[in-house]
C-alpha cells in the first residue's frame, strides 16, 4: 500500500467565489464557503488513519500507561506497609487517595484554559515531567502532612492528562474511530493494574530492614518510568492536523477533509467565552458530570481498596497482590470489549448501561457474603472481580460526550467538569470505607449498589436528551431550508465523503458548537 497520497477534488464541489457562511458567529469561526473539497479514498484514508495510529495512538496508550500507574500503585504500597510506616490511622488513608482528586477539581478551571491555548506538545510534556518528579518525589514522604503534600502535587500534574488526551482523539479521529482508540489508551489502566500487582509482589519479596521501605522503592521505580516516557511524547505529539510533522501538505489536507462528517472542528487555539455559558444552557453537560461521578465513584474504590478487600477475604499479601493481575486483565478486556461493541454497532447508551449490571451484582455477591457470617472466598472473588466491569465505563462516557459536543473551547469546558465529576467520584469512592468497617466494609457496599443503580437511570435520561436535541436540529434545518435528515458518514464503518452536493458541510470543520450547527448530529 502506498505511503504518499495525492489530492482528488469532489467534482461537484466547487462553490462560488465570494460565497459566506450564513451563521449566527462570526465568519472566521467557520472554514470559507469556497473552500476547496477534496475526495478521499478508502485506500488514502487508511493510510491517514494507520500513520494517526503510529504516532498520536501509541504515544497516548505509552504516556496514559504510566499516569495510571502512578495513580493504581497507592494500593499497592499500602499492602507494602505504606500506612503502617507512615502511622496512618482512622480515615487519614482514605484521604490519601482522595486528595488526588480534590487537587484535580481545583486545577480544572486552568486546565480547561492551557488545554485550549498552549501548544500541546508542550503542555503534555511538561505535565509528565512535573508528575513523574512528584511520584518519584513521594518516597521522601515520612508522615501523613508530608504524603498528603505531595500526593496533592502529584494530582494538580495530572489533572489536564484526560481532558488532553480526550481533544486530540477528536481532533485526530473520525466519531466512528473515536470509541476504539479512546478504549486503547484509557484501556492501560488495565495494564497498570496488573504490572503495578506484579511489581508489589517482587518488593514483597524484599528483604526487610534495607534502606528503603518497600513502597519507596515501588514509588521510585514508577516515577523513573514516567519520566523516561516525557521524551517519547515531545518528538511524536503534534496537537493538529495542520501542524502536524508526520504528514505530506498533502495528506494534511485529505486529513482534514477525513474530519469534516464529524461536525465538531479540527482545533483552535481561541478560547471563546460565549461557548462557557453554552455548556451552563447545555443540559446534557449536568448528566454526563453525573455519570462521570457515579462511575469514578466505584472505580475509586477498587482502586484505592481492592488490594485490602482482597487481603480481608483471607489471603496473604502476596497472593492479594497476584490476585489483581486477572482484575486487570478483566479491566482491559472489558475496555477494549465494550468499545469494540459501541464502534461496531455505532451506539454507546445500551453498552454503558448494560456494564452496570454486572457490576450491581458484584457488590451485592459481596454484600451478601459479608453479612452471611461464612464469607467464602470464590464467591467473595467472584463478585468482587466482576466490578471490574465499572473501568468500562469510563472510555464509552468520554467518545460519548467528545462525539456529542462541537466549538473547541465547549468541548474543553465540558472535559474539564467531567474530570470534576471524575475526581468527586474518586473522592466519594474511597470515603465509602472506613477502617472501623473491615474486613467486609459492609455500609460501603451498600453504597456501592445505590450507585451502580442509579448510572443506569442517567444513562437512560441522557439517551432521551439526546434524541430531544436532534428533533431540535432537524426543526432548525427545515427552517434554514435544508434536509431534515442527514446521513451521519463520521459513524459509517467504511470511509465515505460528507455531503459532496456542495450544500452541507460548509462549517463542519470550523469552531462551531454543537447547537450552533444545524447541521449537527448527535449520536447514541
Amino acid at each position: 500500500m502506498r505511503d504518499n497520497v495525492e489530492l482528488q477534488p469532489l467534482q461537484n464541489a466547487n462553490v462560488a467565489e465570494g460565497d459566506t457562511v450564513e451563521d449566527v458567529e462570526s465568519k472566521h469561526d467557520a472554514v470559507p464557503e469556497q473552500e476547496q473539497r477534496l475526495h478521499v479514498t478508502e485506500e488514502q484514508n487508511r493510510v491517514i488513519l494507520r500513520k494517526t495510529d503510529k504516532h498520536i495512538l501509541i504515544t497516548l496508550m505509552v504516556v496514559y500507561f504510566m499516569q495510571a500507574l502512578d495513580k493504581t500503585n497507592l494500593g499497592i504500597m499500602n499492602l507494602l506497609g505504606l500506612s503502617q510506616d507512615l502511622r496512618l490511622q482512622g480515615t487519614q488513608y482514605s484521604l490519601v487517595s482522595s486528595v488526588i482528586p480534590f487537587a484535580q477539581i481545583a486545577w480544572q478551571p486552568f486546565s480547561s484554559y492551557l488545554v485550549v491555548r498552549v501548544d500541546t506538545r508542550i503542555l503534555m510534556t511538561t505535565l509528565i515531567v512535573l508528575w513523574g518528579t512528584m511520584e518519584t518525589v513521594l518516597c521522601a514522604a515520612n508522615s501523613y502532612a508530608s504524603i498528603m503534600a505531595i500526593r496533592f502535587f502529584l494530582g494538580l500534574f495530572e489533572a489536564g492528562c484526560l481532558p488532553l488526551f480526550s481533544i486530540l482523539t477528536a481532533q485526530w479521529y473520525r466519531r466512528s474511530e473515536q470509541p476504539l482508540r479512546v478504549a486503547l489508551w484509557y484501556g492501560t489502566n488495565g495494564l497498570s493494574s496488573i504490572m503495578a500487582a506484579v511489581f508489589g509482589y517482587g518488593f514483597a519479596h524484599m528483604a526487610d530492614g534495607g534502606p528503603l521501605f518497600k513502597w519507596q522503592g515501588l514509588a521510585i521505580l514508577c516515577g523513573g518510568l514516567t519520566l523516561l516516557s516525557a521524551p517519547l511524547a515531545w518528538y511524536r505529539i503534534d496537537s493538529t492536523v495542520d501542524k502536524a510533522r508526520f504528514l505530506s501538505p498533502e495528506e494534511k489536507a485529505l486529513a482534514k477533509e477525513r474530519l469534516r462528517a464529524n461536525q465538531t472542528g479540527v482545533g483552535s487555539n481561541e478560547y471563546k467565552w460565549v461557548q462557557l455559558w453554552e455548556v451552563a444552557c447545555d443540559p446534557k453537560s449536568y448528566l454526563f458530570v453525573g455519570i462521570a461521578i457515579l462511575i469514578n465513584a466505584g472505580a475509586a474504590i477498587t482502586s484505592a481498596f481492592g488490594p485490602t478487600l482482597i487481603n480481608n477475604m483471607g489471603f496473604d499479601k502476596y497472593i492479594s497482590n497476584l490476585l489483581n493481575i486477572p482484575f486487570g486483565a478483566l479491566q482491559l478486556i472489558l475496555i477494549v470489549g465494550a468499545s469494540w461493541i459501541a464502534q461496531r454497532y455505532a451506539n454507546k447508551a445500551i453498552p454503558l448501561a448494560v456494564l452496570q449490571i454486572p457490576c450491581l451484582v458484584g457488590s451485592i455477591l459481596l454484600y451478601t457474603e459479608g453479612t452471611s457470617g461464612n464469607f467464602r472466598q470464590g464467591i467473595g472473588l467472584f463478585g468482587y472481580y466482576l466490578l471490574a466491569s465499572v473501568f468500562g465505563c469510563n472510555p464509552l462516557l468520554i467518545a460519548w460526550l467528545m462525539a456529542n459536543t462541537g466549538g473547541q473551547t465547549k468541548k474543553s469546558a465540558l472535559l474539564a467538569l467531567y474530570q470534576c465529576g471524575a475526581a468527586a467520584g474518586n473522592v466519594l469512592g474511597p470515603m465509602l470505607f472506613n477502617a472501623k468497617d473491615a474486613p467486609y466494609y459492609i455500609p460501603g457496599l451498600r453504597g456501592c449498589m445505590g450507585i451502580f443503580a442509579a448510572q443506569l437511570v442517567c444513562v437512560g435520561a441522557t439517551f432521551v436528551v439526546l434524541v430531544l436535541l436532534n428533533r431540535q436540529r432537524r426543526r432548525q434545518r427545515i427552517a434554514a431550508g435544508k434536509p431534515e435528515f442527514i446521513r451521519d458518514t463520521s459513524m459509517a464503518q467504511q470511509y465515505e465523503d460528507y455531503a459532496d452536493d456542495g450544500v452541507l458541510g460548509k462549517k463542519a470543520l470550523g469552531d462551531l458548537t454543537d447547537f450552533k450547527n444545524d447541521e449537527f448530529v448527535y449520536v447514541y
